[in-house]
């Protein structure tokens, strides 16, 4: 019994990292058509590296993959899912939107099990959507948050969540900005940082400005210039 006890805690520690993520099993089961088109994903296929954690340890890494299916009453409202660290431990997390038929849309994280550690609430209606910002430690306090626009053809809402202790928090409601028009299969929003910290750079609600959101104290907008074509926020992101 000592011996089998030994064995098993001095065991090298393997530890599961995410390298990919993709949707996968299209589904017109939720035909919202905000993106583009009717068809939403039903499964999220994640591709895991396995890794002795233990230092000095000569194991070969090998990559495997897990599926992530959701019921029928949900899809993958989004357009790829993203990967970032949000709980800082040197592994990343998987960051999708999910629609529920009858609640709308929430922001969820999955990590490399899996297992889905945290969301959003839903927004509460059927057909109703969110469009991700991203994610970093945007207010400098050393945690990460999630930045998206809640309904960013109704609402147009700025809504930012902390990721601390293994759930979300959310911190800041900013209203009158968006990142999104509806039939469009792209998300017009990013993160940059140009040496002063982290800026999201979305659009005003008229889609008339490029707009910087930050924290200095508190969090700040700033006109970025007028917003006429795509490439307007494109060339934003350049520092």
């Amino acid at each position: 019994m000592a011996m089998c006890l030994w064995l098993v805690t001095t065991a090298p520690a393997i530890a599961d990292t995410i390298v990919a993520a993709r949707y996968t099993e299209p589904t017109t089961r939720y035909p919202h058509g905000v993106l583009g088109d009717q068809i939403e994903y039903g499964a999220l296929e994640l591709t895991i590296e396995n890794t002795p954690a233990t230092q000095g340890s000569t194991g070969a890494k090998e990559r495997s993959a897990l599926t992530i299916r959701l019921p029928e009453d949900r899809v993958f409202e989004d357009l790829a899912p993203r990967l970032s660290d949000v709980d800082q431990n040197g592994t990343l997390e998987v960051l999708v939107v999910e629609a529920q038929k009858d609640t709308g849309a929430q922001l969820a994280i999955y990590n490399a099990h899996g297992e889905k550690i945290a969301a959003t609430p839903h927004i509460g209606t059927r057909f109703r959507w969110l469009a991700p910002i991203g994610a970093a430690d945007l207010d400098g306090d050393g945690y990460v948050e999630i930045a998206y626009i809640d309904r960013p053809h109704l609402a147009k809402t700025l809504r930012i969540w902390r990721f601390k202790d293994g759930a979300l928090t959310e911190i800041a409601v900013l209203p009158g900005l968006t990142n999104h028009k509806i039939g469009e299969a792209y998300i017009s929003s990013a993160i940059r940082d140009c040496g002063t910290g982290p800026e999201m750079v979305v659009a005003s609600a008229d889609w008339s400005t490029i707009v910087s959101v930050s924290y200095r104290g508190d969090w700040q907008t700033r006109d970025l210039g007028p917003l006429k074509k795509r490439s307007d926020l494109t060339n934003a992101l350049i520092c």
